[in-house]
């Protein structure tokens, strides 16, 4: 036989010549063969082709029952091939073998193979059961092959199956999967007593078409009935309450888990972290997580990248080196959370060093993770890095060219954005809105306003893009910045849909580059109607009005605030060195090195007094004495930082600060004098903006 040379080596004597084993022989060899395939599982390779060359010495190669089993290991230790040159040799196969062979390739996700073989089953006339039907339809709805499925359909009705629960719960989540949910429901409503596979099935059939509240109905109707879900129905509804934002039925799952003592399951507790991550609250997300009894890669995972995601990267990354502490290696979804949180806080070298964990073809292989590393690039100022990934990755989507697009116009670099623009069309790939977004910020940069206009148009005209809210905002900066106030009002009052806080956020940036105060303070009471719990909007006002002297009105704003209980978001500045991550807070005293600090802060005061510095006391928001207004100033987050950064980092090293809010006024002037005393390239980005500072002098660009 040609399926046993490969074991020839093993035998003793040539197959043609084989004896014949006494009958109670072969019978304690068929017992022990039997014994054996059930006590071994995933056997290896070599083991089975060692079980496969008795079974041919003994001359048992009819035996159903053990090529069953040995076709079954086969497919189970992933030697599919094998498994069928081996099933492709048996002279007659019964029904069990052909649904072992099907099911293989079903388990294996060789779908078309599957589905071939199913021909090749009618074909030779045996007739399909209850067993054949759920995996063929599997693959069919795999593939998306809707036709077939419905031929599929036709032929189970003809064995008279279309009444079996399996069979049926696999023929909705074919139509469901095909996106035909109206007769996945029909065939939902025919079923008598649908089990909790059925009710799986068809949630998720309306959670993958985008109807989650239809979805969410349908669990509690799985509720009212009396069924209770398993772990597989629980992690659907809790990504569906996840999608919604939903935490309130989130946390009602959670109960509901608790009493079932469902939380042990590692694959609930994960999907309940991430609802709660997903939905702002990580108090809660921790809280599930510190109880969970085993926590696997994608737990971690979750952790990381929900502290990245809800403004927390500096517990992102101590999340990060917790999970190495317990030896828990990091996958690529924990990579890309954690390029995430460095990305925020500007740590280039904890990034660059934390992708070697990883193989670099991953990243280049991976568009996921190729994406995440060139973002954290460019966002940490290092573009040619950024731009060195973006060639060499094998594999570029959509996705990775916006985030190449848009790191080129953050960093300034305004024509290579529009000509690798040019490229992205010629490789065929349709431009989104995320692309134009990128396009229109190159643009502001660059204060070209006709192009952004061109730009803008076409988006509509030639790519059949609807511009959203975020385009306008836009276009609102770009027109702002050039000047052109009255343009960008009068777009934000033609736009089709509502402004947002983004919108007015552009037209306020602009009025305050511009000194148009009247126009400011008009786009700071729209914003705080928007976001009425964002204290930097009072700030802003408050701070419009101290620096025009009207110091009743700011008074009375804080006191508005008192009332509402809003409370300013302290400024805090983070700095990167040798690895490590340093925060610092506005008159912080709680760092190792403080007396250095603001040894060097008095140091530099007295420096740059001396070159002409006046501290621009206008932007304290107290009508206190000169003196303690100096003070306040002299203090700032990002000046700590950067202090930091000269009496650590070696002598001509760049300094690169993050802020988690807008750099003042006062701290812009300090730091242009600050890097020309230092010599030092000094790289701030704000919360909407990089700020490059070099021998006295800055170039300023929008960062979205």
């Amino acid at each position: 036989m040609l399926l046993a040379q490969s074991c020839r080596r093993e035998t003793t004597t040539a197959l043609e010549v084989a004896v014949p084993a006494p009958q109670a022989l072969l019978s304690d060899a068929v017992q022990e063969l039997k014994a054996w395939f059930f006590s071994h599982g995933r056997a290896s390779f070599k083991r089975l082709k060692h079980a496969h060359a008795r079974i041919v010495r003994l001359r048992l190669e009819q035996d159903c029952y053990l090529l069953n089993l040995l076709l079954k290991s086969l497919f189970e230790s992933g030697n599919f091939r094998h498994a069928r040159l081996l099933f492709d040799r048996i002279p007659s196969p019964n029904i069990y073998l052909w649904n072992t062979a099907v099911r293989g390739l079903v388990s294996a996700d060789q779908w078309e193979e599957a589905l071939r073989l199913y021909s090749l089953m009618r074909r030779e006339g045996m007739c399909p059961n209850n067993f054949t039907f759920p995996f063929v339809l599997k693959a069919c709805a795999r593939i998306l092959e809707l036709q077939l499925g419905q031929k599929v359909h036709a032929h189970l009705c003809k064995c008279g199956l279309e009444r079996d629960v399996f069979v049926k719960t696999s023929l909705l989540c074919l139509y469901a999967k095909c996106g035909h949910l109206n007769h996945a429901q029909a065939l939902f409503d025919e079923m008598p007593e649908p089990s909790v596979i059925s009710w799986t099935a068809i949630i998720t059939g309306y959670m993958e078409e985008g109807k989650l509240e239809e979805a969410l109905g349908l669990f509690k109707r799985m509720l009212q009935v009396g069924l209770e879900p398993d772990s597989f129905t629980l992690v659907r509804v809790l990504c569906i309450c996840s999608q919604l934002g939903d935490s309130q039925a989130g946390e009602r799952i959670h109960r509901y888990i608790q009493e079932k003592a469902m939380h042990c399951n590692v694959f609930v507790a994960t999907s309940l972290v991430d609802m709660y991550a997903k939905c702002g609250d990580m108090e809660r997300a921790r809280q599930v997580f510190e109880q969970m009894p085993e926590r696997d890669v994608v737990t971690w995972s979750t952790m990381v990248a929900g502290y990245s995601s809800n403004g927390f990267p500096r517990v992102a990354v101590e999340m990060f080196f917790r999970m190495q502490e317990e030896k828990v290696e990091p996958d690529c979804f924990t990579m890309v959370g954690l390029l995430s949180a460095c990305a925020k806080l500007g740590a280039l070298q904890l990034g660059h060093s934390a992708s070697g964990l990883l193989d670099r073809r991953l990243f280049l292989c991976n568009p996921v993770l190729g994406t995440a590393l060139i973002d954290m690039y460019a966002k940490c100022g290092d573009v040619g890095t950024a731009w060195a990934v973006f060639r060499a990755m094998e594999s570029r989507d959509l996705i990775s060219w916006n985030a190449m697009i848009s790191g080129l116009a953050m960093n300034g670099l305004t024509k290579v954005s529009f000509s690798l623009f040019a490229q992205l069309e010629k490789s065929g790939l349709r431009p989104d809105g995320n692309t134009f977004i990128g396009l229109l910020c190159s643009c502001t940069h660059a204060g070209m306003v006709e192009e952004g206009r061109r730009y803008f148009h076409s988006m509509a005209s030639i790519y059949s893009l609807v511009p959203k809210v975020e385009h306008y905002g836009c276009m609102v900066d770009l027109l702002g910045r050039s000047g052109l106030l009255g343009d960008a009002r009068r777009l934000i009052q033609q736009m089709p849909v509502e402004a947002n806080a983004v919108v007015w956020g552009a037209l306020l940036s602009s009025c305050r580059i511009h000194r148009d105060a009247r126009m400011a303070e008009d786009a700071l009471k729209r914003l705080i109607e928007l976001e009425p719990r964002n204290s930097g909007n009072y700030v802003l006002l408050s701070n419009l009005y101290a620096s025009s002297g009207r110091w009743r009105e700011a008074a009375t704003l804080r006191r508005t605030m008192q009332q509402k209980g809003i409370e300013k978001v302290p400024g805090c500045s983070w700095v990167e060195f040798a690895g490590t991550v340093h925060e610092f807070r506005a008159g912080d005293r709680s760092h190792p090195l403080q007396e250095e600090i603001y040894a060097k802060l008095e140091e530099l005061g007295k420096e740059m007094k001396a070159m002409g510095y006046m501290p621009t006391t206008e932007v304290v928001m107290f009508d206190v004495e000169e003196e303690e207004k100096e003070a306040a100033l002299g203090h700032h987050s990002e000046k700590l930082a950067i202090a930091f950064g000269l009496i650590s980092a070696a002598p001509g090293d760049a300094i690169r600060v993050v802020k988690n809010l807008r750099v003042c006024a006062d701290c812009h002037a300090a730091i242009k004098l600050i890097s020309k005393i230092s010599a030092r390239e000094i790289v701030v980005r704000d919360n909407n903006r990089f700020h490059c500072f070099r021998d006295g002098s800055c170039s300023c660009r929008d960062f979205w």
